[in-house]
């Protein structure tokens, strides 16, 4: 990490075209590096981080590794817009794909371009999504209470809007949502239960 690289994490990307976010009843979107309904049967649970760096994206892909390691019967994917080397550091650094002795890991995508981003409807974010005074509060919040504080930043951006979809067998979205701000972080239990209910 340099100075550069952690100041270039507060510059805007260059936008792209954005679809409409799914919502609840939309046949998931897919493409070859995301594809959904998954050839194996399972439902998945797609979690799209902020950038490698920032604490709620690593409180979330923790939560999301101890949910791979209990549910064997859903896909757990985690989309980083951080380039394949510092995703692959970062995943690296928060403990991996996957708990000790699991069968069931996390697929890590790296979305550099941002593409798949779009197609979900995540773009970039207004400073009161970014630096809300309650967001700001919450992260300290689960810096004192986790021990998980920023890490540097060597690739992505602090604007790119993360988000989390659950998606049944079928490839229709149950449950999800683009972040409504910074803080916003995956309820891993609704998720799960939003596809086995089923």
């Amino acid at each position: 990490m340099t100075f550069s690289t952690e100041a270039s994490s507060w510059c805007s990307p260059k936008p792209v075209d954005l679809s409409a976010a799914p919502r609840i009843g939309d046949k998931a979107p897919s493409c070859p590096e995301l594809p959904l309904p998954a050839d194996n049967g399972k439902p998945a649970i797609v979690t799209f981080l902020r950038h490698c760096g920032c604490p709620v994206a690593e409180a979330t892909f923790i939560d999301i590794r101890k949910a791979a390691s209990r549910q064997p019967d859903i896909d757990f994917i985690a989309v980083s817009h951080s380039d394949e080397p510092s995703t692959t550091k970062w995943v690296a650094a928060v403990g991996g794909t996957c708990e000790p002795g699991s069968q069931n890991p996390v697929t890590v995508i790296v979305d550099s371009n941002r593409r798949i981003y779009a197609k979900w409807g995540l773009g970039t974010t207004s400073w009161s999504h970014v630096l809300s005074p309650n967001a700001l509060v919450n992260v300290i919040k689960l810096g004192r209470e986790t021990g998980i504080w920023n890490r540097p930043t060597e690739s992505g951006s602090r604007w790119q809007s993360g988000g989390f979809w659950a998606i049944d067998a079928n490839g229709v979205v149950r449950w999800g949502r683009a972040a409504s701000r910074a803080d916003d972080h995956i309820d891993v239990d609704e998720a799960v239960e939003a596809v086995t209910a089923q």
